[in-house]
């Protein structure tokens, strides 16, 4: 497969991630890996995505499991090595797969070369490679910026009689952005990447690249103002408006030589990651505008605790239609950061098994009839549940430093369960994988599912086969159209018209439709039309219909 074979691939693709750790262990360790990867990438095509993303599997200390690099080159050897990378890619390759894989810019490990260089004084050439500080009058540190996972955004070096700016963890300090030696050095780390064969970037924490250099404090959050979509509640994170590290308009600005080095390489694409954002949807248009910026990004506007509502969707959308020249965006309802769709909705435990299952197929089929590109994160289509691990058995430093108030992110990633059996769900024949698997996945198990036409997998199937042979859906156009309040409908494409009604109800509810259309059952998850046709058309709870024009 070409790069050049389509090179605007990206524009409406279904990319599905990976977690190297969680996915398949070949060799038997307990931990996922580049080889497993490559055996399980045959489902990823018979599932019927166009690209695999695979989070980092670089040299890492593996404090924050792969997003702390201490060398951007090479393989971490719990994952195998540069050639199993190779073989991983030219395998995807064969199968007409894409591969982005991580590349975390933000920040290194403390133990990379850079860093060890940049803290050994202050007049040495990488002395600002990365975000140092004096401190305040009183000897703490410079401001009052908070890191994501707990405490101060700064730490004190005793070498430098400095502070050193970890948006992250202690052991992730910043690069400095503003160092033209800096982004020189990283735009070569993705040379070696693409040279390799990848098809592009996901690009880790996109909108932190730049901070406010005049050390600012950030203020503290009224009390009346909303925390971000995607924040939990009782993050202190979030006790404040981070504006003088997130979403600086610095940050898009610099991202013009990260797509000059994609434009080198026709084919390729770079996917924003925009994190802890007060309006991720705004920073993700700002990260894509123009032809000087990132290719798409995502965000976390459909990453609720809430249940969507039909209402707040259509604000959504509305906001899309106003902020974006084109959509460029990728949506998820969930990545390796947040907790399993299915354990944040509790709607999932409230219902019979027949109103689950149209809530389900309702999701997917919203998640692939909006316009752009998504995301769906290895398990979410089998419907996995979060795990819920005891504290022993937690792993993520962010879980077990804000543990109980904030679980953290293990939950989201256990282990994929290929089979039912135990203890190694086909997953690995060690005898404890690195986190446990979920009893209640085994029942969910992908061996389960294939030979289940009913289950939700095949349904995801059928739908993706159904999504690569919709002409509208590679329109641009949406168009909302007026409905009940509980009902979310809007039309896609142009040339080729496309209706798209979803009721965000457990309560059945009714649409009227205008004459002319024509009822999609590959993608409806109606039981029956009603004797009279389709107008009204009548939606049982969760229901959603797509028709076509005549």
């Amino acid at each position: 497969m070409s790069r050049t074979d389509d090179a605007n691939w990206w524009r409406h693709a279904v990319i599905y991630q990976i977690y190297p750790r969680s996915f398949a262990d070949a060799n038997g360790d307990g931990i996922g890996d580049l080889a497993g990867i490559r055996r399980r990438l045959g489902y990823v095509r018979e599932l019927g995505a166009d690209a695999v993303w695979i989070c980092p599997f670089v040299r890492s200390p593996m404090k924050d499991f792969g997003y702390d690099v201490s060398d951007y080159r090479d393989v971490e050897p719990v994952f195998g090595s540069l050639d199993d990378f190779d073989a991983l890619v030219s395998h995807a390759h064969s199968l007409g797969l894409r591969v982005l894989i991580d590349q975390v810019w933000n920040h290194t490990s403390d133990q990379h070369s850079w860093f060890l260089e940049s803290r050994a004084s202050r007049d040495n050439p990488k002395a600002d490679w990365y975000v140092w500080a004096d401190p305040a009058p009183d000897g703490g540190p410079p401001n009052n910026w908070r890191a994501t996972f707990g405490g101060s955004a700064w730490a004190w070096d005793g070498t430098r009689h400095q502070y050193y700016l970890h948006n992250f963890l202690v052991e992730q300090p910043d690069l400095n952005w503003y160092n033209p030696g800096v982004r020189a050095a990283l735009i070569e780390v993705g040379r070696f990447w693409l040279d390799r064969g990848v098809d592009g970037f996901r690009l880790d924490v996109a909108n932190f690249f730049a901070h406010d250099r005049s050390l600012a404090d950030n203020p503290r959050r009224p009390a009346d103002l909303a925390r971000p979509a995607g924040a939990a509640r009782d993050d202190p994170y979030f006790d404040f408006i981070n504006r003088g590290t997130v979403s600086r308009p610095e940050t898009w600005e610099m991202l013009g030589e990260v797509r000059a080095l994609m434009d080198a390489y026709p084919g390729t694409v770079a996917l924003g990651e925009i994190s802890s954002a007060e309006d991720s949807l705004a920073s993700a248009a700002e990260a894509v505008r123009g032809r000087d910026r990132l290719h798409t990004a995502y965000n976390a506007s459909l990453v609720s605790d809430e249940p969507f509502t039909a209402d707040g969707l259509r604000r959504l959308l509305d906001q899309m239609l106003a902020s974006f020249e084109a959509p460029h965006l990728c949506w998820t309802f969930g990545t390796h950061d947040f907790p399993r769709l299915k354990g944040r909705w509790a709607l999932h435990r409230r219902h019979d098994d027949d109103t689950e299952a149209r809530l389900d197929r309702l999701l997917a089929t919203l998640l692939l009839v909006l316009p752009g590109s998504c995301c769906l994160y290895q398990g979410d289509e089998l419907g996995l549940t979060q795990a819920q691990l005891g504290f022993e058995q937690l792993r993520d430093p962010y879980g077990i430093a804000n543990y109980p108030q904030i679980l953290g992110r293990d939950g989201c990633r256990t282990p994929m369960p290929w089979t039912d059996a135990h203890p190694g769900a086909g997953f690995t024949d060690a005898d404890e994988p690195w986190l446990p698997i979920a009893a209640e996945h085994l029942p969910l198990a992908v061996s389960r599912q294939q030979a289940d036409p009913a289950s939700l997998l095949n349904a995801w199937k059928r739908l993706l086969a159904w999504r690569r042979a919709q002409p509208a859906l590679r329109e641009d156009r949406l168009q909302p159209v007026d409905a009940a309040a509980t009902v979310l409908a809007f039309e896609r494409g142009e040339r080729n018209r496309m209706l798209c009604v979803f009721n965000l109800s457990h309560e059945a509810a009714v649409h009227r439709l205008p004459g002319g259309w024509k009822m999609d059952p590959e993608a409806s998850n109606l039981a029956t039309l009603p004797p009279g046709g389709l107008d009204p058309l009548h939606l049982p709870g969760y229901g959603c219909a797509i028709a076509h024009r005549r």
